[in-house]
């Protein structure tokens, strides 16, 4: 086989060399088998590409540029693709090549080499509109020094080599340790609700089927300026945790309906059951908010990756929907004057609780 040749210029005559040939990675079946992943893409994303090592190759010459064969990119994907099974059902995973540089300095017939490799691993997905997105997982790096006699180059293949293999059995280790635990590889997701529905003796009323208000829970001064007979402050709030077991997210949520004394009032001339009822129902109504919240929360309404908002977004559509649905209730009962459509809203909302197991 013909091989191409650079002419060099030695104290004025010319000497041949030969020119260096693309340094190609032995194949080689890695002693680990993927249990929860597959290398899906290798991308070269280093700063500087071009080829991956200067090499000192001519006795008080420069380092000449040698690439892999094919690429950084083609031929760590093959070497990846012939040593590592790739089972299409578990998780894809991305390899980013971020480094990979050989540099070597001569002295006399003695070279040195410094070797440098890092790449990261990232989990691909997909987000609710089918638009590929990735998630960082775990970033390798690692070096190696070495000197080799200056007409012995075999000792680069295998540095170069054995850092990927490294990386590999790096990432195989993180995932076996992660998959069950790790919130990015959870497969799957649960959501639990728990109702704060505690009877207590301070400020807050919380929302019990078995509590009713009382005129007593109406602690506020009367708004001065108000023409209305009574005012009650309810709202609703929730709290969250998570926890993952066995690659499965559990979303743990605890909701409260909740009125506040302090922020109540009513006029002493007007506190009978009727008005109190009024103002009872306008604490039906945010329960009744709190389970159509609990209701639109369900895994199925929920993304993997972005769950804790998507729960955040609902209780603002909620809590929006629960200001208008009082504001209607006080429009069409002129704040319980009109009796016939304050006894309507009161069959509307036992019905709808009803319908939640709220009230029987």
């Amino acid at each position: 086989m013909n091989k191409a040749v650079i002419l060099i210029f030695i104290g004025g005559l010319l000497s041949f060399a030969p020119l260096a040939e693309p340094i190609r990675l032995r194949p080689e079946s890695l002693p680990f088998t993927p249990k929860e992943y597959y290398i899906a893409t290798v991308t070269d994303q280093r700063p500087e590409r071009g080829p991956v090592a200067r090499l000192a190759l001519v006795l008080n010459q420069p380092t000449q540029p040698v690439d892999l064969q094919g690429g950084a990119a083609e031929s760590v994907r093959d070497f990846v693709t012939q040593g590592l099974t790739r089972n299409k059902k578990l998780r894809p995973i991305a390899m980013r090549i971020l480094q990979l540089r050989v540099v070597e300095t001569a002295v006399g017939n003695r070279v040195s080499g410094q070797f440098a490799f890092s790449a990261a691993f990232d989990l691909l997905g997909k987000d609710d509109n089918g638009q590929e997105v990735s998630t960082r997982l775990t970033t390798y790096r690692g070096s190696a020094n070495y000197v080799r006699p200056l007409n012995q180059t075999a000792v680069i293949e295998p540095t170069i080599r054995q850092a990927i293999v490294a990386s590999l059995r790096s990432l195989n280790e993180y995932m076996n340790r992660e998959a069950g635990k790790n919130e990015k590889l959870a497969k799957s997701l649960t959501v639990t609700f728990t109702d704060d529905s505690r009877i207590t003796d301070d400020d807050t009323v919380h929302y019990n089927p078995s509590r009713k208000l009382t005129w007593a829970d109406f602690k506020a001064e009367p708004r001065r300026g108000s023409h209305y007979a009574a005012e009650v402050f309810t709202s609703f709030a929730y709290e969250g945790k998570s926890s993952v077991k066995n690659g499965v997210i559990n979303v743990n949520l605890t909701v409260k309906g909740y009125m506040l004394k302090n922020s109540s009032w009513g006029r002493a001339d007007a506190k009978n059951d009727y008005a109190l009822n009024h103002e009872q129902r306008h604490f039906d109504i945010t329960k009744i908010i709190v389970e159509r919240f609990k209701r639109k929360v369900h895994p199925d309404s929920l993304t993997l990756e972005d769950y804790n908002s998507i729960i955040q977004y609902q209780f603002i559509e909620s809590y929006r929907e629960m200001n208008r649905m009082q504001e209607q209730y006080d429009a069409e009962t002129s704040h319980s004057i009109n009796q016939a459509a304050q006894e309507r809203w009161n069959q509307k909302i036992d019905a709808e609780l009803r319908s939640f197991g709220v009230k029987k």
